[in-house]
């Protein structure tokens, strides 16, 4: 059985289990409240007085005695005026004037909104969990040369461990083999493997494709990249929304400001009104505690801005908190990068230009058994074109020039690969009036004679274009910012249909446009995929990191961070931002106009504490549902 299964079925289990606990009191309570109902219009001579008192009480402590310990701790913190104070002083002064089904019943309805908030917000935890905790739990150690199978939480940094082909890494670590090639699509996208040598730095969630390799770990379990991003986007929550700071400001002035007004609803009639009575006055004085508690609010809200933070996750884009959620919303410019933002960052051939009077194939194959020798993109790029290399033709006398190429003897003829710098080097004569160039060039020479060359450039991204017609169709101006040939941006930005595009840009130069681009419009979000994007990404007003795991400037500095690397999440995030803080106004308006209306119908006397119950409790159920069908949209 896989581990996604066994994970499948245990957060399957998890949830039951959550699910029976967090209801569990309300169940208790609603049992105890229907049987009250019962002896109640059954009219039961027995079932009055003291007796019917201590029942309601049992049906009440379940519920209950939650709220009024947390009102308790708030008030030992300093935090007086709290809705958990409101919950208690209604329902425990509706069993002071006899209400005691009213007083259970909000309580009741509070703890069901209360179980579904932390149900919610589990649900969306495991979400983000189960998207990025992709780690095997067991590692072979090597300990004297023998090999031990143990739980990866068990592994100590300076560890050596060793993995087959096809295993999963569980641990960061360092490389202790010579080469090995890794599949690293799980962590950032890229469909491409990478090579990594001996003492590169290696992480969890990365898959040994080819050999056996040896890694000394270099950090435990709960240390590794994966855990930090998982930690990070768990604790979003803490970086609250304006206007979620803005609802527990409110909050802070509006409950006692209700609680004096209620006292004074209760109180000040005996000075007006011939015929007070304190019963009656201190109903109406409940009924208003009741219908003004900002229960609604104080939940949903901050639920709603969890459940887009959850939602977000569902679909691979990581939020580092519920502010960016609002500021994402109002963004109105996109800065894009485009070598691994926009296009794959993987190279492919274009075009082979080859003069006739050589053999195009004897030509080809050359080329490869050269690039053979290299590791480098460009040349894994020639080697996929050519396909297996002719093990026949020997490569003698190879010589690499860093930034320039590669010159070697074949057939005891000297043969040159590399760029148009290597040909001047060895004064090679070639016609560069004539040559459309492009993309990035392998220029040949074979015999001290210019042969051709190899167009190779970088693939768009297959869902690039889509990108940029949903960010259009939504408003948003799009920008490309890149450090490539400024022919090779024109070109991507003309089959993108991207009207702004600048090249030749060093990163400096790149936060200096995007500082021209900020002072001219209103909101900016930047979009890159690495270290030399990290100044852009912190300068605008939301960074989205593509492909961020791979980059410890990126996972820090960027406030979004896209995981599978592709462009299409950025609209996606857009619109769930927009949607987030739509549900959120969405609560708010609900909550003030049903409230505001029956605060209305109880000062003419046409309100009771079942009203009032709806007013509360059924407007938070209301807003929560609201607020957590977030989850369950596509974008």
């Amino acid at each position: 059985m896989s581990k996604a299964c066994c994970n499948t079925q245990i957060y399957s289990h998890k949830t039951q289990l959550k699910f029976l606990k967090s209801f569990l009191p309300a169940i208790v309570s609603l049992l105890i409240l229907i049987v009250g109902s019962i002896l109640n219009s059954s009219d039961q001579s027995w079932f009055k007085g003291w007796i019917k008192f201590a029942y309601y009480i049992v049906a009440y402590i379940p519920v209950g005695f939650p709220v009024i310990k947390e009102a308790w701790e708030s008030i030992k913190k300093g935090q007086f005026f709290s809705e958990f104070l409101l919950m208690s002083i209604a329902t425990l002064g509706a069993f002071a004037i006899g209400e005691y089904p009213e007083g259970v019943t909000v309580m009741l309805f509070y703890s069901v909104g209360e179980a579904l908030q932390d149900l919610a917000v589990s649900k969306a935890k495991n979400n983000i969990k189960s998207l990025l905790d992709q780690r095997p739990d067991s590692v072979t150690v090597v300990e004297k040369e023998n090999l031990h199978v143990i739980p990866a939480k068990e592994v100590k940094a300076g560890s050596i461990i060793q993995l087959k082909p096809g295993e999963k890494l569980a641990l960061d670590g360092q490389l202790l083999s010579e080469k090995a090639l890794l599949d690293t699509s799980s962590l950032t996208g890229e469909s491409a493997p990478q090579i990594k040598y001996k003492s590169d730095s290696v992480f969890a969630g990365m898959i040994n494709l080819n050999t056996v390799i040896q890694v000394c770990v270099t950090s435990t379990y709960d240390h590794t990249k994966l855990s930090k991003i998982l930690e990070l986007v768990q604790s979003a929550t803490s970086k609250k929304a304006p206007t979620e700071l803005f609802i527990r400001k409110f909050a802070k002035i509006y409950t006692p400001m209700v609680v004096f007004l209620a006292i004074s609803i209760c109180f000040l009639p005996i000075f007006f009104t011939s015929d007070y009575q304190f019963k009656e006055w201190l109903y109406k004085a409940l009924i208003f505690l009741v219908i003004s508690c900002p229960c609604a609010l104080v939940i949903s809200i901050p639920l709603g801005y969890f459940g887009g933070i959850g939602a977000a996750s569902r679909h691979g884009i990581l939020f580092k908190g519920s502010s960016y959620l609002d500021k994402i919303a109002g963004i109105q410019n996109i800065v894009l990068d485009k070598t691994g933002t926009i296009t794959e960052g993987s190279f492919k051939v274009q075009e082979v230009n080859i003069n006739p009077k050589f053999n195009l194939s004897k030509i080809i194959q050359y080329v490869n058994a050269i690039e053979n020798l290299s590791t480098h993109p460009i040349a894994t790029a020639i080697k996929e074109y050519a396909g297996e290399v002719n093990m026949g033709i020997s490569v003698q006398k190879v010589e690499e020039f860093p930034g320039m190429g590669i010159k070697a003897e074949i057939e005891e003829a000297e043969i040159l690969v590399g760029n148009f710098k290597l040909l001047d080097k060895f004064n090679i004569y070639y016609d560069a009036e004539n040559l459309n160039l492009r993309n990035t060039i392998i220029a040949i020479a074979y015999k001290n004679e210019f042969v051709g060359y190899i167009s190779i450039s970088d693939q768009i991204k297959a869902d690039a274009a889509q990108t940029i017609k949903e960010l259009m169709h939504l408003g948003i101006k799009v920008t490309m910012l890149s450090g490539d040939k400024s022919s090779v941006v024109k070109e991507v930005a003309n089959a993108l249909n991207i009207e702004e595009a600048y090249g030749n840009l060093y990163p400096e130069e790149k936060v200096k446009k995007l500082e021209e681009i900020i002072n001219f419009k209103e909101s900016v979000a930047f979009v890159g995929d690495g270290v030399n994007d990290a100044p852009a990404l912190a300068l605008s007003d939301v960074g989205i990191a593509m492909g961020g795991l791979g980059s410890d400037a990126a996972i820090e500095i960027a406030d979004v961070v896209i995981q599978d690397d592709k462009p299409s999440k950025i609209p996606v995030a857009l619109k769930i931002g927009k949607k987030t803080k739509q549900i959120v106004w969405q609560n708010i308006i609900l909550a003030f106009t049903i409230k505001i209306a029956v605060l209305i119908l109880g000062a003419g006397g046409f309100a009771n504490m079942w009203e009032a119950i709806f007013a509360d409790v059924g407007v938070a159920l209301l807003a929560i549902a609201n607020a957590i069908r977030i989850q369950r949209m596509n974008f």
